[in-house]
């Protein structure tokens, strides 16, 4: 009986990570509770999760990553990035190889949100469409993490399952062997001809701004002295002659959808209109037109010069999630218009400021210029265009490097565990004025946190229950007809498919009881079965829900859902034929 109400539990949970409508941490907070409800997890064990080593680690991870990220380490290598040739193929190369090397010393979504401008920059100056090369560089933050223990989370709770079997955890550089041959492979791969799989979704035009959005969503006003007063939804086209969509007309507080070519505009009626950001420029300078999202602001400030426009795309961590600019009140909290809103190629059928914020949607925002750095910083939102920002401070970067060095040689040498080396990194990091203080705790991927600390329990209420061993028997009815070694590439893809719907941390948990219970019963090393599922876990190449690097480039890459498994599904048969020899090779059976 118990072992049914884990497989519900388990399966409930799934349904939910899978349909995303509810956040994966309270998903898992859900999992956890029902759990002890019924008695499979310990009251007092309920919230052990929370003090896991694995778990402090990851936030101690994410710390130091954000204070290398504001040190201006990464910014000297960005200025040394831009002497490269013209030829497309090399510099996909060239960044893809950067940002694996940067994602196995700090976080994935930090390495790549760092390059997603630069990256943006050269495509523009050099010809070619950005989409070609956002997609290999959310997959290269993949790759990287890979190489390290601290590269990504599911290699650290890799490591505490190894720990959990008797054997020592897995060191710093444990993970290398395998990973770097798998990142090298899959970079070459990524730079050869996996960028040519990736339709082009944006325009390539040399003369275009650094980066224009094709179908920014915005709201327009009539004003009383504008000559559209009169004229009819397809005069306005015609006349105009721009690749603009009138999506709905809101008169007198009433939305007309879908107006009809003969229908006369009047004072007042507030256009909702599609358009990239060039067009509606020159729309809005030809008729006198105001964006709705500008009004009184101007009111409210002293230097007009002050007042900017920048574009952002909102992260998987932003507290504007599941909200509305309405209902958060954004004009008042922010001290930011919302302009116009992009959501790649799906249609919005609401008022701008009505319409739920998700991962990957990239706004246009007006906001005073010397406070754009700290609001997109309290948003959570990526600049994309004019990156005034300031990213770090390279007077900053040798302390910061030394710190981490420390770290690392710490932990290496055996001096102190993972945990403890990169805690104590993350405090010297504040008390060195690298990170602010404000930034220490904002820094930290809470949700991510929050499903760790919850999943543990539930993992293990999964082995304890027999959950484990009867899908270890199921599984086990395979390798009785073919070789022991032949169970690797089945757990490695199970964890690749988990992966591309869940969270890799909360795969991992599910998935290590597993490949160690496969491991006892046909009396063989578990570091070849752990190993397996930290790469299946970690290539997550197939959809842009398996990771946040892949959500966080579908906005501005333009890209559809069915973009991902192009290039993402001969990446991954290469993961496979790579790594399984290779973990044969460093981590025998």
């Amino acid at each position: 009986m118990d072992e049914l109400i884990v497989f519900a539990v388990l399966g409930i949970s799934l349904i939910l990570f899978i349909w995303g409508k509810i956040r994966y941490d309270l998903v898992a907070l859900l999992a956890l509770l029902t759990l002890a409800v019924t008695g499979l997890v310990p009251f007092e064990d309920a919230f052990s999760g929370f003090a896991h080593p694995a778990v402090i680690t990851v936030a101690a991870v994410l710390i130091v990553s954000k204070s290398l990220e504001n040190s201006g380490i990464v910014q000297v290598v960005v200025r040394l990035m831009e002497k490269v040739g013209k030829i497309i193929s090399l510099q996909i190369a060239v960044m893809a190889g950067v940002v694996a090397l940067a994602s196995g010393f700090m976080n994935n979504i930090g390495a790549l949100a760092l390059f997603m401008p630069v990256a943006i920059q050269i495509s523009r100056k050099n010809n070619f469409s950005p989409s070609l090369v956002l997609m290999p560089l959310a997959f290269a933050s993949l790759l990287g993490g890979l190489t390290t223990l601290i590269g990504t989370p599911p290699n650290i709770i890799i490591a505490t399952f190894r720990s959990q079997n008797g054997d020592a955890p897995f060191g710093l550089f444990d993970f290398a062997p395998v990973g770097a041959g798998i990142a090298l492979a899959g970079v070459v791969f990524i730079a050869l001809v996996g960028w040519r799989l990736i339709p082009r979704r944006k325009s390539s035009d040399p003369d275009e701004s650094l980066f224009n959005i094709e179908n920014y969503i915005t709201e327009v006003r009539i004003a009383p002295e504008s000559d559209l007063k009169g004229e009819n939804i397809r005069q306005l086209l015609n006349e105009n002659e721009q690749d603009m969509k009138v999506l709905a007309i809101i008169r007198n507080k009433e939305r007309i959808h879908a107006p009809g070519p003969f229908l006369l505009l009047e004072e007042n009626d507030i256009l909702i209109l599609e358009s990239n950001t060039e067009n509606l420029e020159e729309f809005l300078g030809t008729h006198g037109l105001k964006l709705v999202g500008t009004e009184d602001f101007s009111d409210e400030v002293t230097d007009e010069s002050d007042i900017t426009m920048a574009e952002g795309i909102i992260q998987e961590n932003s507290p504007l999630l599941g909200q509305t600019a309405a209902n958060i009140h954004m004009r008042s909290r922010y001290d930011v218009n919302l302009l116009a809103l992009s959501r790649g190629d799906r249609t919005l059928i609401k008022r701008i400021d009505h319409e739920v914020f998700r991962a990957g949607d990239v706004l246009l925002l007006q906001l005073r210029s010397s406070q754009l750095s700290d609001i997109f910083q309290e948003m959570k939102c990526l600049p994309l265009a004019k990156r005034n920002l300031d990213l770090g401070k390279p007077n900053r970067s040798l302390p910061a490097l030394g710190i981490f060095v420390a770290a690392i040689i710490s932990v290496v040498a055996g001096l102190l565990p993972v945990a403890i080396a990169f805690t104590l990194a993350a405090m010297l990091m504040v008390f060195s004025k690298i990170l602010p203080l404000k930034d220490f705790y904002t820094s930290i991927d809470w949700p991510v946190i929050v499903l760790l600390a919850a999943m543990i329990p539930v993992g293990t209420a999964f082995e304890t229950s027999g959950g484990a061993a009867s899908v270890t028997e199921l599984m086990l009815i395979y390798s009785d007809s073919f070789p022991a070694w032949s169970m690797l590439p089945v757990i490695m893809l199970t964890t690749m498919l988990l992966s591309a719907v869940i969270n890799n941390a909360a795969t991992v948990v599910l998935m290590a009881p597993i490949g160690l219970k496969i491991a006892e019963s046909l009396a063989l090393s578990a570091d070849p079965f752990l190993m397996s599922i930290a790469v299946g876990a970690s290539a997550s190449f197939l959809t842009p829900i398996g990771h946040q690097s892949n959500t966080l480039v579908m906005g501005p890459g333009g890209y559809r859902f069915g973009d991902y498994w192009k290039p993402g599904l001969p990446l991954t048969l290469l993961v496979m034929v790579v790594g399984v020899p290779l973990i044969l090779w460093f981590w025998p059976l």
